[in-house]
């Protein structure tokens, strides 16, 4: 079972700073760990106040972040920069939860895209939408992997070899997994109409912006920004695809005018946070 809490630290008169840059590089160690879900931090608009939303594994993930030097230096920094020298710690349990796939499964986490050349795709990604590489799960200047095994476990035709992986993230939502493969058949970029996984979507808040920078970046638009169809159309929505310099569709996206929900409506759909 998970375990959840949110921790409050106010600041002592003058140590706003040092709180907010505390709480900041906590964030960044915990996140990296492994029992870690989540670790939100919002400041209270009057008060200074940080809230700290936290959600572990469980618990024997949230007591191994104690354990840890980082979060043990927090707490001990908190003894001069939060008043009463310490964070309030609440307990959450969750209500009212969403029901959107079996019970095992949480989300989607990764999207594999193949492409020509890593390091190249990956300066677009960053160009045209401020992608981040998280890390190199095959740097390029590894052995290939190839042979058997790899061709058996992900699919691969004879003779073809996976020769640079890379993580990527794009804000709120899943990582981008980017393979180049050598010396094995390739098909040209998939277009909506064929089978399979045919594009992602980015959603932005100033799609005209996004599309100037994304053909700014080497990206071609199919047409201008056009009105969403049916229950996704509203004044102020509105999408356009494109295609990346290696012809891979992707589409940009905005809805702040709502989506028309039906009445029989089970859930929501997943939109990134602001």
């Amino acid at each position: 079972m998970t375990r959840s809490m949110i921790a409050r630290a106010a600041p002592r008169l003058g140590q706003a700073d040092r709180l907010r840059a505390l709480v900041e590089s906590l964030a960044h160690n915990v996140r990296a760990e492994a029992g870690n879900i989540r670790f939100e931090a919002h400041a209270e608009a009057n008060s200074g106040a940080i809230l700290m939303i936290e959600e572990y594994r469980d618990e024997k993930s949230f007591q191994a972040q104690l354990d840890q030097p980082h979060t043990q230096q927090f707490n001990a920094a908190l003894k001069d920069v939060a008043e009463d020298g310490a964070s309030q710690v609440t307990d959450l349990t969750p209500v009212a939860k969403e029901k959107t796939g079996a019970a095992p499964i949480r989300a989607i986490d990764h999207v594999g895209l193949t492409v020509p050349d890593v390091t190249a795709a990956s300066r677009f990604l960053t160009d045209a939408f401020g992608a981040v590489t998280v890390y190199e799960v095959l740097p390029a200047d590894a052995d290939p992997m190839a042979g058997d095994d790899p061709e058996g476990q992900l699919g691969l035709t004879h003779g073809t070899k996976v020769d640079h992986m890379r993580l990527m993230r794009i804000g709120d939502g899943p990582t981008l997994e980017l393979f180049r493969m050598i010396d094995g058949e390739q098909r040209d970029a998939a277009r909506l109409q064929d089978i399979g996984l045919t594009h992602f979507a980015l959603y932005f808040d100033d799609i005209d912006s996004a599309a100037t920078e994304f053909q700014d970046a080497g990206g071609t638009l199919l047409e201008g920004p056009h009105p969403l169809a049916g229950v996704e159309n509203g004044p102020s929505n509105a999408g356009v695809y494109g295609r990346t310099p290696w012809g891979m569709l992707i589409e940009l996206l905005t809805y702040p005018s709502g989506i028309a929900y039906p009445d029989d409506a089970f859930t929501i759909r997943w939109t990134p946070r602001p």
